[in-house]
């Protein structure tokens, strides 16, 4: 089946509904960037219909596109069928919630940090990385993601993990988040111990801004519907971050909340490498 373009139009151009009235319709279709132009490429046999529906829809046909929810229907336990993973990865989160109490039993807390730890009256004496490898302990360098410390430490997190972890899972497969979660994980446990030494840290909040900022470059090299963001979301976290590294989070909470500073960098910066290199891959395809 031969590929060829249909038309080309500015960045700014908002495809988005005119590709979901394409994918309702069932006519495969590929977005790409090229010269700073968005390019617009279906089968040789569509592309005079494509060109000809665009004139009318350009933003889609609205009641052909808010069928698409109800025809795939379900709510939310249809959701959860389609993001097997990050529904995984989420109730693996509640379920270590629970065991260390939100943050309260450093008993099982020690069990999942990034390196082993004892408290011993009001010190407490952290074993080395070098120590924490050479005892075999490698699951310690991804488990602190799953500690998280108070509620609503736990509901922001879950929640931005359901909304990227879902975009990714769809549009990827289930096999890329997994291996970004780890991979993100990974990297931001390292920043946040390279960087503030032996302690007791976690959350999903490193791998989140790891998906943010995949999403965000995969989206800018190859725009696609799926990691079309909300408008804000994207600065609005990179605000948050900036207000993080400038130490006023932990003025304000009078030294009652840390923020892992170094795992949110580390993450980011990892993720904008994924997005750039996947984006890439993905024009090519």
């Amino acid at each position: 089946m031969a590929v060829v373009e249909a038309f080309r139009l500015p960045l700014s151009e908002d495809l988005s509904g005119f590709i979901a009235l394409l994918r309702r319709l069932r006519v495969p279709c590929r977005v790409s960037e090229e010269a700073g132009e968005q390019v617009l490429r279906v089968p040789a046999e569509t592309v005079e219909q494509v060109r000809q529906l665009y004139q009318r829809y350009p933003q889609g046909d609205g009641m052909v596109v808010t069928e698409q929810p109800a025809r795939r229907g379900g709510g939310f336990f249809a959701s959860l069928r389609r993001s097997p993973l990050t529904a995984a990865v989420l109730l693996l989160t509640f379920i270590v919630a629970a065991i260390t109490l939100l943050g309260g039993n450093f008993e099982t807390i020690r069990w999942f940090s990034f390196t082993d730890f004892r408290i011993d009256g009001d010190y407490a004496y952290f074993a080395t990385l070098e120590q924490t490898l050479s005892e075999g302990q490698w699951w310690r360098m991804i488990t602190p993601i799953f500690v998280h410390f108070g509620l609503l430490h736990l509901a922001m997190n879950s929640m931005w993990y359901w909304e990227l972890g879902r975009r990714i899972e769809q549009r990827q497969g289930a096999s890329m988040l997994l291996g970004l979660t780890l991979l993100f994980g990974v990297i931001s446990n390292l920043s946040q111990y390279a960087f503030g030494g032996p302690g007791i840290f976690g959350g999903l909040s490193g791998v989140l801004f790891g998906l943010l900022g995949h999403c965000w470059l995969f989206q800018k090299v190859s725009p696609n519907e799926a990691y079309r963001l909300p408008p804000g979301v994207v600065v609005l976290m990179l605000v948050w971050l900036v207000i993080c590294l400038t130490g006023v989070v932990d003025v304000v909470s009078f030294g009652t909340l840390a923020i892992a500073n170094a795992a949110h960098v580390g993450g980011l910066v990892a993720g904008c490498i994924t997005g750039v290199v996947g984006g890439m891959l993905a024009r090519r395809a």
